[in-house]
């Protein structure tokens, strides 16, 4: 009982930062567009790719709250590592990253907690 509980908080917790995300994305944040630089993209194409990118994030929101399948929140917790860690890299103090933990860490702990409860099924 507990567990599933435990499971509701970060598959809620999943939720919000990725449709969170993916709304700002999807509305194009202009102050984004030096992270996607970061990585390549020219100015336009970091525009034309941010709906897209907000478009997953809303998708992989919905998908963790209904079902959240293992490879798809080892998906969100990586890509919050990862766009947590463009802001360091794109000239952002350490602490840009270190504020954005929780957006990969929830994830991550989701992820274990159905692996353990996936594993005492069986």
């Amino acid at each position: 009982m507990l567990m599933k509980k435990i499971e509701w908080i970060l598959r809620i917790g999943v939720f919000g930062t990725f449709l969170g995300h993916g709304l700002l994305a999807t509305s194009i944040q202009p102050h984004w567009i030096k992270y996607l630089n970061t990585v390549g993209f020219s100015d336009d194409m970091a525009m034309k790719i941010m709906p897209v990118i907000g478009s997953i994030d809303i998708l992989v929101a919905l998908m963790v709250l209904i079902r959240p399948l293992k490879p798809v929140v080892i998906y969100a917790a990586l890509w919050a590592f990862i766009t947590a860690l463009m802001r360091p890299i794109s000239g952002e103090p350490i602490l840009e990253f270190i504020e954005r933990t929780a957006n990969w860490a929830v994830p991550l702990a989701l992820y274990f907690v159905l692996y353990k409860k996936n594993a005492a099924d069986k």
